[in-house]
């Protein structure tokens, strides 16, 4: 069964990596969940979560299980 743990693991890596994490010294969860803090993270992280998002629904999406998910990291 394909698994978005490619984008998952990108994603994190790129939080971890943030000046929302290293610099301000917020928690993950934080930059994550917190909107005014959401907003000054790189766009490629922003790009992940969309991805991460866009793959997470396409594991539900019937129509899409067959084809398999895009975006899922499991090709590198």
């Amino acid at each position: 069964m394909p698994t978005c743990e490619g984008v998952r693991k990108q994603f994190i890596n790129c939080i971890l990596g943030s000046d929302c994490v290293l610099v301000n010294r917020n928690s993950v969860n934080d930059c994550v969940k917190n909107k005014e803090l959401h907003k000054t993270l790189p766009d490629k992280c922003i790009l992940l979560s969309q991805s991460l998002f866009d793959c997470k629904r396409g594991l539900l999406d019937m129509r899409k299980r067959s084809r398999g998910v895009p975006n899922s990291g499991s090709g590198q």
